[in-house]
């Protein structure tokens, strides 16, 4: 049976050249997933996933494995460099795949939600028309007095002196049938807007606005990392590009023989615990305010666990404690 596996097909060549190269590497060394999670202080699934394509492995585990097999590590940090701007493209043509559908979801939604504003697509506020005489001449307003006599002039021609007034009884009535038109065309407004608000209340002077859908909660994060703060929490530091050249140790202890330690990362915004030189049965457990996150070795040869991430702002929020087989505990200060 093969060492490894076929890797995927949809993998870049430029990282499919840097993951052949990483297992000629780890081949001629002659070391076993196992012993190079010890001498690198990289977890055994994390190099089953770096070398099998499925993750890009960081540029500090690329620099302790050549420490421990003796390769150039000029030449595997050429071709990580190039690999990783292979990966950063791949990702940023999915972000923007999935940003491209995000945005023709909230067109479609907003395009349904508001629609034509009438029968016809007209304004609820346009004035209905006026209805017209016979020959084309707007009717005299009922209350109206009509003109007698031989002087009088037809409903066609200029009003008279008595309609032209402000007291005449036509006028009176037609202000108010504008007024009360205008009134009930805000009034249509204004109900349109609550049901197009779902009715929610808005605070006087402002303005509601719908968040676009790329905004991020988060600031920008260099390529190959995938959270930040919240985010990160319960979420394997190898996976979300959290470690590397990006991780530090901010506390540690040891426990008997065991190395118990704060991991953590800035950029992420992030803390884990870490113990190393560890045995079958051996657990970390990881304490941020009321977060509480473990890990442990369940397989025989490991001798390094950590625990999933739990988000902080400075590194001394959190604390890192062992639980070995033997019964021993400790935890950093």
């Amino acid at each position: 049976m093969p060492r490894w596996k076929d890797l995927p097909d949809e993998l870049d060549p430029q990282v499919k050249e840097f993951a052949r190269q990483l297992r000629q590497v780890v081949d001629r060394s002659g070391l076993n997933l196992t012993q190079l999670a010890d001498r690198t202080h990289y977890g055994r699934a994390s190099w089953e996933r770096y070398l099998d394509g499925r993750l890009l492995a960081p540029k500090g585990a690329v620099v302790a494995l050549a420490e421990v097999t003796g390769a150039d590590p000029a030449q595997l940090i050429t071709l990580w460099e190039l690999a990783e701007r292979a990966w950063s493209r791949a990702e940023l043509r999915d972000d923007l795949g999935s940003e491209a559908v995000r945005l023709s979801r909230a067109r479609t939604v907003t395009t349904s939600a508001t629609g034509p504003a009438g029968p016809a697509g007209g304004s609820p506020t346009s004035r209905p028309p006026v209805r017209q005489g016979p020959g084309g001449t707007s009717p005299k307003v009922s209350g109206g007095t009509a003109p007698k006599g031989p002087g009088a002039t037809s409903p066609a021609g200029p009003p008279s002196p008595e309609d032209a007034g402000p007291a005449t009884p036509g006028r009176r009535v037609r202000r108010p049938a504008l007024f009360l038109a205008g009134v009930v065309g805000v009034a249509i407004v204004t109900a349109g807007a609550f049901f197009l608000d779902d009715g929610a209340p808005q605070k006087a002077g402002t303005t509601a606005a719908s968040p676009s859908p790329s905004a991020s909660p988060h600031p920008s994060l260099p390529p190959g990392v995938h959270c930040f703060g919240a985010d990160c929490t319960g979420k394997d530091a190898e996976r979300m590009g959290c470690s590397g050249n990006l991780v530090t140790t901010a506390k540690s202890v040891t426990v008997g023989s065991t190395l118990v330690e704060v991991r953590y990362s800035r950029t992420c915004g992030a803390a884990w615990g870490r113990i190393t030189q560890a045995g079958v049965g051996d657990v970390v457990r990881v304490t941020v305010g009321s977060v509480r996150l473990t890990g442990d070795i369940t397989t025989a040869g490991d001798t390094i666990a950590y625990t999933p991430m739990a988000a902080v702002k400075e590194p001394g929020e959190a604390r890192a404690c062992a639980v070995l087989a033997s019964g021993q505990e400790g935890c950093t200060p």
